[in-house]
């Protein structure tokens, strides 16, 4: 029976992670009932900067308080889940926060010469750019770290040492990719995307061994379509955002009320992103061998 529970790394995968949503679940749903009344109180819309600080940063602060029980019960740190404090917005998080706002540039001027995209003018002026754009950097960089955390911290660390690294990041993938499936338009290749952007920051957290470059990516991607470029981010549209821009293209060029994440252009991105950085970084880093079965100690 011992063996049913205990493995060569102690409790087994698949326990842990039944202590690990068991915990989550209450804990999230304590989290979501704080929120409305949090924002109400200082009458933020959620689709507002200080709305958007206010929903994600008590999501993270639950997730990061679950994954630290965790990690007292398993004598670990959050660390070892791929995010080292030390590190924090260290030189890869601008590495990667500068090509991936060069790479949605990229793909909006693209979309432009094709003739489904529109820059437009100017939707704020002066102070409003400065204040605005430093802003929304805060609820999006917490947006990005509790979707990062969430499936690629505790639960992609959990599955690697039960089934592998690369079986793990498949199924966070999908998980992710299956999230985006209920966004606002996202019965068309938002999930797709997702899946893959999600493919693609586990290949950066195994060479680079923590989630800080992939952070750098996501906050960046997401501070460039709602604030900058004021397009959809995930079917979701901000307030405060610098121009003025408006897709006029067919669907699989624009991604439609998704914003252009679900477009086939974006698809060849990730898929650009994937051999970039698998070319760019050559170390596998992450796990750590202390933390890591041997049967995941593979070297892609």
């Amino acid at each position: 029976m011992r063996n049913v529970f205990v493995g060569p790394n102690g409790p087994r995968a698949g326990w842990r992670l039944l202590i690990f949503f068991a915990i989550c679940i209450p804990v999230g749903f304590g989290a979501n009932q704080l929120i409305e009344p949090v924002a109400h109180q200082l009458h933020a819309d959620l689709d507002t900067p200080l709305g958007g600080a206010i929903m994600m940063g008590i999501f993270a602060a639950a997730l990061l308080l679950v994954s630290g029980l965790m990690a007292m019960f398993e004598h670990r740190s959050i660390a070892d889940y791929g995010l080292p404090w030390r590190r924090a917005f260290c030189g890869q998080f601008w590495q990667g926060a500068a090509i991936s706002f060069a790479s949605l540039a990229a793909l909006l001027l693209t979309l432009r010469l094709s003739g489904a995209f529109s820059f437009g003018p100017l939707a704020l002026h002066g102070a409003e750019i400065w204040k605005y754009g430093l802003i929304w950097a805060v609820p999006l960089f917490l947006s990005a770290l509790l979707e990062d955390f969430f499936y690629r911290g505790y639960l992609l660390f959990t599955l690697t040492t039960g089934i592998g690294f690369w079986p793990a990041a498949v199924v966070t993938s999908l998980l992710m990719g299956g999230a985006h499936f209920f966004n606002p338009g996202g019965h068309g290749l938002g999930p797709v995307s997702a899946l893959l952007y999600c493919l693609v920051t586990c290949l950066v957290l195994r060479r680079t061994g923590d989630l800080w470059m992939p952070l750098g990516i996501h906050s960046a991607w997401s501070w460039g379509e709602v604030f900058f470029f004021g397009v959809p981010s995930s079917g979701l549209v901000g307030r405060g955002h610098l121009l003025s821009a408006s897709f006029h293209g067919p669907d699989w060029l624009t991604g439609a009320t998704f914003g252009p994440e679900a477009a086939w252009p974006n698809i060849a991105t990730m898929v650009i992103w994937f051999a970039l950085f698998g070319m760019w970084l050559r170390q596998v880093k992450y796990p750590r061998l202390a933390t890591q079965p041997p049967l995941s100690r593979s070297r892609f």
